[in-house]
């Protein structure tokens, strides 16, 4: 990991024990509410893993608090401005790709708003999330291909999509040229206990 992952590893880590022993939760209670391993807490907990935006996912939801109160610092300010460079990337890909997120809300109804970069052939799956999720896409140049739903869709720059995020579901970039793209996902209910039975990691 190079020093901003390892610096956001340990601050999600931080965040992660606080948030679990504010509860006066144990290693396993956490890990069970959250679908993961008992490891995945531990190295999670240490800065030792570079864990996956579902995994990340089901420890927010567990604790009730979202992803973005995960990756960031708690503040007390109604008004936060992220500068450029300055969002968590919770995703790279194998071509150059990075899904950053760079602002969000607090529970319940939590609203996160991500700036991805995909390379050529780079492709993020995605486990369905919690249940009456939306997403919110608009790619800013290059081609994306999304699929969600059972169906594939190709968007140019200019190109907006509205989808489920309750369901599996994929962003790619079929193309020669990077692409480039804005996501919003609105995330209802979140510490409500409403989750579903998560599969995969």
């Amino acid at each position: 990991m190079d020093v901003a992952t390892t610096s956001l590893a340990l601050a999600i880590g931080a965040r992660v024990k606080q948030e679990r022993q504010s509860r006066g939760w144990t290693l396993d209670q956490l890990a069970e509410a959250a679908g993961v391993s008992r490891r995945m807490i531990v190295n999670v907990e240490q800065g030792a893993a570079n864990p996956s935006v579902g995994t990340l996912l089901r420890i927010s939801d567990a604790l009730g608090v979202g992803l973005p109160a995960l990756v960031e610092p708690p503040r007390q300010k109604p008004v936060k401005v992220t500068r450029s460079g300055e969002g968590a990337a919770l995703w790279s890909g194998e071509s150059g790709g990075r899904g950053v997120l760079v602002a969000g809300t607090e529970p319940p109804d939590v609203v996160e708003l991500w700036d991805w970069t995909l390379g050529p052939g780079d492709r993020h799956a995605s486990e369905a999330h919690t249940s009456g999720t939306k997403e919110l896409l608009q790619v800013q140049q290059g081609t994306v291909m999304v699929e969600a739903a059972g169906r594939s869709f190709t968007l140019q720059a200019g190109d907006a999509l509205t989808f489920p995020g309750d369901v599996a579901h994929s962003y790619s970039n079929p193309g020669t040229e990077p692409a480039r793209f804005s996501l919003a996902v609105f995330e209802p209910g979140v510490g409500t206990g409403h989750r579903p039975e998560a599969s995969g990691a």
